[in-house]
């Protein structure tokens, strides 16, 4: 496996190697035989990654510890079940899990390029292979997972605690996915700059690749929430922790770029705006690869030392500084044929929009990169904590909450200022009469929450008055049932109404933001068989204690009974893990989710006696609801995603009330 393995390593570095060099050659020359053996040898290279994985997970499978990187992330007691999670637990199998993934989105994008792109696919096959190339040379070189050692050890070291955990099967290949991914939109819009010919040719390739990058990325991040939420023991899902910030950096400006390429396809506006997000959006992702393999900055999250990330930042700023000079030398012909007409105009949002996700995602940069700076400068480092960003980022993501709920209603081109009051008036009344009632029943009077209510509602209520409107208004002019109207509405406009989807769950995660970070409540105890605490309205009592002994680790479980009201509730289950050879216990809360509020209960520690536990207690009000966001993100990508069909004729919508004669409506 170990030859294998390696074989197939360097079998896809030439390939790929072959094929970007081809690939610049056939498009300069207009030599179509080259470009086909350029895409064949982009399609091999996916094969023979899959070959080289194959081979790592059949040596995890068959325990093979005389490859070293099988030893120091698998041993004999570990469950079967987490080999996959095993396969990326380090730096090198993780890279080579990266490489597979960026081999198999560049055949896939370029199959499905085919006579779409004309003269810019060649150029763009020859970006995503240079891109693999980097990282196969890194594999083959530096981090190969199937170097051996001298001598087989009789077991391995284990899998790090921390990723034995249900999330861990999807999380990190969803995050390393998306963050690669990225390199396809990039190798479109480097293509269009290395052509020299700069019009909307990339835009609905970019647009799709943007999209399904973004939304690798937001449901990775959800995971890594729930993640940190059910193991780590803190009771919260969200940190600013730098591995954190590494994907959540990219998925900002993934953001920005899918909703400006939109104007670009409607409007011929912001190419060169575009250009410069993806730019910026890669670059991110350049740096987030190199927080995750062989960052300096210490995480919670990072589970494999690495000494490359010298190697990783001479990538990032050979990235930024080359995509960014042909951005410069191209930007006489970057120019729209469009310009903004007036700033009361859905264009102009767009705009805001944007600069508000750019604020949020550079906040973020500097408070990770400070702690360097400051230590290269100072010889000290200064931590940079939850309350800088909660402080900086708060209000502009309340702002961009705000402008979601505003952005719809405003037209094309142009405004005036007495349409726009009509068209906030309806969702705008409705917002100041919901927020009142909220706060005058649940008696909410902290200024800063009763805002983020009266601002996630007014975005909640913008969108579903927009679904109001369409559905009523092709209802009238078809004929048809509600129902089947709503869904008629829905395909007449993918990506609009897939992306008003993503928003309300951007509204959901806003209401558990708000909850959870302002009404938790936390309380810790000790409690020994048969007692009870209470915490808010619940009481808990101490059942029992059950443990299990393997080979490297004590499992223990602890059972609480919980009341409300004097009503049971049932029973939680909270999980300890001892493992002495990482020096470490790892936890997973027993956990009792509703739409209103979680409780959570951590087993923090067990007493010699073996009958007296400590516990931490929490509750936490509506979390539920950041959970629910993810599916609707997930089911708002595949609406905006979903290929049309085009139509002889289209059902006529009237105009909205924000709409200006002459304005075009979405």
């Amino acid at each position: 496996m170990a030859n294998l393995g390696t074989a197939t390593i360097l079998i896809a570095l030439l390939l790929a190697a072959y094929s970007s060099v081809t690939s610049f050659v056939g498009a300069k020359r207009h030599d179509a035989p080259a470009v086909v053996s350029a895409q064949r040898a982009n399609y091999l290279v996916t094969l023979t990654l899959a070959v080289s994985m194959g081979a790592l997970v059949y040596a995890f499978l068959e325990n093979d510890f005389s490859i070293r990187y099988v030893a120091e992330n698998s041993n004999l007691a570990m469950p079967r079940v987490y080999t996959w999670v095993a396969f990326y637990a380090g730096n090198a199998g993780s890279l080579l899990y990266v490489a597979f993934a960026l081999s198999g989105m560049a055949a896939l994008s370029m199959a499905l390029a085919h006579g779409r792109l004309g003269e810019l696919r060649p150029y763009a096959n020859g970006v995503l292979m240079l891109i693999l190339l980097f990282f196969l040379l890194v594999l083959f070189f530096l981090a190969n997972p199937f170097a051996t050692l001298e001598r087989a050890p009789a077991d391995g070291q284990g899998i790090n605690p921390l990723l034995t955990h249900p999330g861990m099967f999807a999380q990190p290949p969803l995050i390393m996915t998306g963050l690669v991914a990225i390199a396809v939109p990039f190798s479109l819009a480097v293509a269009a700059l290395l052509r020299g010919r700069i019009d909307d040719d990339w835009v609905d390739a970019g647009r799709v690749w943007g999209l399904a990058a973004w939304v690798l990325l937001a449901i990775g991040l959800l995971l890594g929430s729930w993640w940190a939420y059910t193991i780590l023991g803190w009771g919260g899902y969200w940190a600013w922790d730098p591995v954190e910030n590494a994907a959540f950096m990219p998925w900002l400006a993934l953001t920005a770029f899918i909703h400006s390429i939109m104007v670009q396809k409607r409007r011929g506006m912001f190419r060169m705006w575009n250009i410069a997000l993806i730019n910026i959006s890669f670059t991110l992702g350049a740096f987030g690869i190199f927080i995750n393999r062989g960052g300096p900055v210490p995480s919670v999250h990072s589970f494999g030392a690495s000494t490359l990330g010298w190697v990783f930042l001479t990538f990032l700023g050979v990235v930024t500084v080359a995509s960014f000079a042909l951005f410069f030398y191209r930007m006489a012909v970057l120019r729209s044929p469009s310009n903004l007409e007036s700033t009361l105009s859905r264009e102009a949002a767009f705009l805001v929009n944007n600069l508000l996700l750019l604020g949020i995602a550079f906040v973020t940069l500097w408070g990770v990169v400070f702690p360097l700076i400051s230590e290269l400068a100072t010889g000290q480092t200064i931590t940079v904590g939850e309350p800088f960003f909660n402080t900086v980022n708060g209000p502009l993501m309340l702002a961009l909450v705000l402008l979601m709920g505003i952005g719809p209603l405003l037209p094309w081109r142009t405004a005036t200022w007495q349409s726009v009051r009509r068209a906030l008036l309806v969702p705008g009344v409705i917002t100041l009469a919901l927020t009142a009632v909220v706060t005058l029943l649940l008696r909410i009077t902290l200024p800063v929450v009763v805002l983020g209510i009266a601002v996630s509602t007014f975005a909640g209520v913008s969108i579903l008055q927009e679904w109001v409107r369409g559905t009523l208004a092709r209802s009238r002019s078809t004929g048809a049932l509600w129902p089947a109207a709503f869904a008629q509405l829905v395909a007449s406009n993918r990506p609009r109404y897939g992306g008003y989807v993503v928003h309300i769950a951007v509204v959901m995660l806003a209401f558990g933001i708000v909850g959870s970070s302002f009404y938790s409540v936390e309380r810790d105890v000790f409690l020994t068989t048969g007692e009870q605490a209470t915490i808010g309205e619940y009481t808990i009592e101490f059942v029992d204690v059950t443990s299990e002994t393997f080979a490297d680790r004590t499992e223990r479980t602890a059972l609480l009974a919980v009341t409300r009201g004097g009503r049971s509730l049932g029973t939680l289950a909270a999980w300890q893990g001892v493992y002495p050879s990482f020096s470490m216990i790892s936890t997973r809360a027993g956990i009792r989710s509703t739409p209103q509020e979680d409780l959570y209960v951590i087993f923090s520690e067990l007493q010699p006696d073996g009958q007296t536990a400590a516990f931490r207690l929490l509750v936490n009000p509506l979390v539920w609801w950041m959970w629910l966001a993810g599916p609707f993100v997930i089911l708002g990508t595949v609406i905006a995603l979903w290929p049309t069909r085009q139509r002889a004729a289209a059902y006529a919508v009237p105009p909205s009330p924000s709409a200006v004669p002459g304005a075009e409506v979405a």
